[in-house]
């Protein structure tokens, strides 16, 4: 990992270099013992995106495996997925996954970055001509449907939010770990109602870079293995006449806990894309993951907590850690994994759950993580 900036600064190709540095380090090999590599990057065409090209510019060659890979937010488990599929194939045998992103540049910020993805044309385009911009008013219709059909109340938002700065103020690669009440969180002006800024992630500048391999004689001698993934796509079509917000998901883990020979109950922790607080609250009752409880509930109640029965996003996840698209998640579970999570370090952690999510929760991908005995 790169350190996550809240300042204009490096480009994503600089940043992508560092942490590729970094990991390739941590692994005891070089470039010269790669021979995949997969880039991923936030969605929008920008100049500065990370692409192929990144394979010269970050000093790799004779590689068997090359792709940009792009589904969103679930991009990250998609990259790790396709590198187990092309070890497993004999199609790659070290393979490094990287993703970059520098949506703070100097006079404007990431959420006018974010606002003008998705172009101009089509349903997005009459979003926009009607003041629907980027993710925070959509998210906020979304959370204000799925809290009338489930009854979920404004509190719930709460919870979670204070619940990710908890996990927040443990963490040193978290950018923001002032402590966090109730009334702090209310006194947090509302963007989009029901979506307080403290409902919405903390974007930064910074990269994260994986090795999955096959080689057992890597340097770092704590291993983590991908016991299991999984994928489902719903394919929502946004018109009158069908529910088209919510709902799928719990296949892909489903999936991939069948793969691990798993159960939910095996789980030590589960580290789940939020790019709003409402999100954390679908993506567990969604994926099975609170038993007889309601989101609100088991949150509210310390399920997601430290001591709790599945800590989830103990770095503080996207709303207080840092926002890295699917690679938020996935960090913070290798970190724990490895028992390097410090102050918010869960005892006794062996496995742990990854999601992540892409665009309007329309793509779902799920992976089981379990460190290696």
């Amino acid at each position: 990992m790169t350190p996550m900036s809240l300042k204009p600064g490096k480009s994503p190709l600089q940043l992508a270099c560092e942490a590729t540095h970094a990991a390739l380090a941590d692994a005891g090999i070089d470039h010269r013992d790669v021979d995949g590599l997969l880039v991923g990057s936030s969605q929008g065409v920008r100049p500065d995106r990370l692409g192929v090209t990144f394979a010269a510019q970050g000093g790799f060659s004779d590689l068997r495996l090359l792709e940009h890979v792009e589904i969103k937010g679930a991009t990250t488990i998609a990259m790790v997925q396709r590198a187990q599929l092309a070890i497993e194939s004999g199609a790659a045998s070290t393979v490094v996954c990287v993703f970059a992103d520098a949506p703070l540049v100097a006079g404007k910020g990431a959420g006018s970055t974010y606002a003008h993805s998705g172009g101009q044309a089509g349903a997005r385009g009459l979003e926009r001509a009607s003041g629907v911009l980027g993710s925070v008013p959509t998210y906020a219709l979304l959370a204000q449907r799925w809290m009338h059909v489930t009854g979920a109340v404004p509190e719930d938002l709460c919870a979670v939010a204070t619940t990710t700065r908890a996990w927040a103020l443990g963490n040193p690669d978290a950018v923001v770990r002032k402590p966090l009440d109730v009334t702090g969180y209310l006194e947090s002006p509302m963007i989009s109602e029901p979506l307080r800024r403290l409902d919405c992630a903390r974007p930064v500048n910074g990269a994260v870079a994986i090795i999955v391999s096959d080689n057992e004689t890597l340097g770092n001698p704590i291993r983590l293995h991908v016991r299991g993934t999984g994928r489902e796509h719903p394919v929502r079509r946004r018109r009158a006449g069908s529910e088209s917000w919510f709902g799928g998901g719990r296949r892909a883990v489903d999936d991939a806990l069948e793969q691990a020979g798993m159960s939910r109950a095996d789980l030590s922790m589960a580290q789940l894309y939020d790019p709003f607080s409402v999100v954390t609250l679908m993506l567990l009752e969604e994926y099975a993951l609170t038993g007889k409880s309601s989101a609100g509930d088991f949150v509210r109640g310390g399920g997601t907590s430290a001591g709790g029965t599945l800590p989830t996003n103990t770095g503080g996840g996207q709303l207080s850690g840092f926002y890295l698209q699917g690679m938020t998640p996935l960090a913070e579970a290798m970190i724990q994994l490895r028992g390097q999570g410090g102050d918010r370090q869960v005892p006794g952690a062996t496995t742990a759950l990854v999601g992540g999510i892409g665009g309007r929760i329309d793509h779902h991908a799920a992976m089981i993580l379990e460190r290696a005995s």
